[in-house]
This record gives structure tokens, C-alpha cells and sequence, in this order.
């Protein structure tokens, strides 16, 4: 039985810079950017680059896919903080807050991954930022912070509604205001 080769150095460099001028051009000129534009962004040739990702499609889901692995590992940072004693409402807020802001950012990269139906082929990540915001969830829950009909559902509702497209102080502002909603204090009044 043979084992797969590693790729080579300069190959995973390749790669990353790939991803990473693909990332800035689709968000500075949208998700008509061309495939040779994103290589001569990375300083590839276009050939490096389809040899990568044969298609654009293919392109933006790696783009997509890594986004998701920050989010993820985000939340699994923030849920480590609240094992260390941080209070799981405040932490939840924060990555909500990181999330939009980053968000802002990669809104044009979303746009192409819908615009081109592309998904992360790989949802290991995508779980792992789940169990992370679902463990932030029941840890605040337990505590008595946040409401007990708060799902992870509701916190991806939010992230999809953010007003990414407002200025910084409106983005603060909508925070401020749906972070009550999260709370159990807050809504104690509806029953």
C-alpha cells in the first residue's frame, strides 16, 4: 500500500496565495472578477491556478470553506474562554459582533459562492463552529443568561439578517439592540 506524497512546499504556497488574492478580488470587483485577474493577483500563472481549481466555482468554495473554518475556530476559541470561567452571554455577543464585522469584509465573496452555487465541499467545519455555538448556547442557558428557547438556528438567523451593508455605528447599534433579545432577563416579562 503506497501513501499519499504530501504536497510539495512551494504547491501549499501556491495555494494560499491563491486563496487569499481570490478572497481580496472578489470582494474589492465582485463575482465577475476573471480567473487570471485572481492569478496575476496571487503572482501565478493562470495555469498554477486551474491546476488548483479547475473551476471558478470550485475557487469560491475553497474561499468559502476557509471562512467557515475561521468562524469556527473562532467559536471554538470563545467556548474555551467560557470553560476558563468568561460568562457565555458576553462571549456569544462577541462573536456575533466578530462575525458581522467580518462579514462586512466577505460580503462579495458570499455573494459570488451563492451567485455561483458553490458549498465548502468539507462540512467538518461547519459542525465544528456549530457544536461550539451550540455548547456557548447551553453553557449560557445553564447559567441563566441566555433565553432557554435561544437555538443555534437563531444565532445564524442573526448572523444572515446583520445590516453588513450599514456603517460601523449601525452595525454597533443593531448589536446592541438584538443582544437583549438573546437574554433571558430581557424577555422574562413575556410570559
Amino acid at each position: 500500500m503506497t501513501q499519499a506524497r504530501a504536497p510539495r512546499a512551494d504547491a501549499v504556497r501556491n495555494r494560499k496565495k491563491i486563496l487569499t488574492a481570490a478572497g481580496e478580488q472578489i470582494t474589492a470587483r465582485g463575482p465577475e472578477v476573471g480567473m487570471d485577474e485572481i492569478a496575476a493577483a496571487a503572482g501565478v500563472a493562470v495555469g498554477t491556478l486551474y491546476r488548483h481549481f479547475p473551476t471558478k466555482t470550485d475557487l469560491v468554495a475553497a474561499v468559502v470553506a476557509e471562512a467557515v473554518a475561521r468562524v469556527a475556530d473562532d467559536a471554538e476559541a470563545a467556548l474555551a474562554r467560557v470553560t476558563a470561567g468568561a460568562p457565555a452571554l458576553n462571549e456569544l455577543t462577541a462573536l456575533l459582533g466578530r462575525v458581522i464585522e467580518a462579514s462586512v469584509a466577505d460580503r462579495a465573496v458570499k455573494a459570488a459562492a451563492h451567485a455561483l452555487g458553490a458549498e465548502p465541499g468539507d462540512h467538518a467545519d461547519e459542525n465544528r463552529g456549530s457544536a461550539a455555538v451550540d455548547a456557548l448556547i447551553r453553557a449560557g442557558q445553564t447559567d441563566g443568561d441566555i433565553h432557554p428557547d435561544i437555538t443555534v438556528s437563531d444565532i445564524y438567523l442573526l448572523f444572515s439578517t446583520a445590516p453588513t451593508d450599514q456603517p460601523p455605528a449601525a452595525r454597533a447599534r443593531w448589536l446592541t439592540l438584538v443582544t437583549p433579545g438573546l437574554t433571558a432577563q430581557a424577555r422574562q416579562s413575556e410570559s
